[in-house]
């Protein structure tokens, strides 16, 4: 279940220096500024939720779990429309569409994670 963790918040840190890297400080001005501010703060955010993991630290599902809502809060906020207008062009394998699947394992997932990792924790 970490592993799942660690290789899709580094997708995303991935995905979020590249949009930077292409398309500047104003990538995402389609988006409000809070919006904005907040996928550039994954580009923090999402390494830190993967090494918080990698290092078995408790708190890191319930970071990682936050991360995913704000995300796809912000993400879904500004696809709403074009969701409504075309559905069906969201499901693919890229996007919108495994974004949220992945914030639901996360979501579903943080607090035995971090069970997992406080008994580990306290065991070792």
């Amino acid at each position: 279940m970490a592993a799942v963790y660690v290789i899709g918040f580094l997708e995303g840190t991935g995905a979020h220096a590249y949009f930077l890297a292409t398309g500047g400080l104003h990538t995402y001005s389609y988006a409000p500024l809070p919006v904005q501010l907040l996928f550039h703060a994954l580009l923090l955010l999402d390494p830190l939720v993967a090494l918080l993991i990698v290092r078995a630290r408790p708190g890191g599902p319930l970071l990682a779990a936050a991360v995913m809502v704000l995300d796809l809060a912000g993400n879904w906020d500004g696809a709403w429309h074009a969701v409504l207008a075309d559905p069906v062009a969201f499901l693919r394998p890229v996007g919108l569409l495994p974004m949220t699947v992945f914030g639901i394992f996360v979501v579903f997932t943080a607090l035995p994670l971090r069970q997992a990792l406080a008994n580990a924790e306290s065991a070792g």
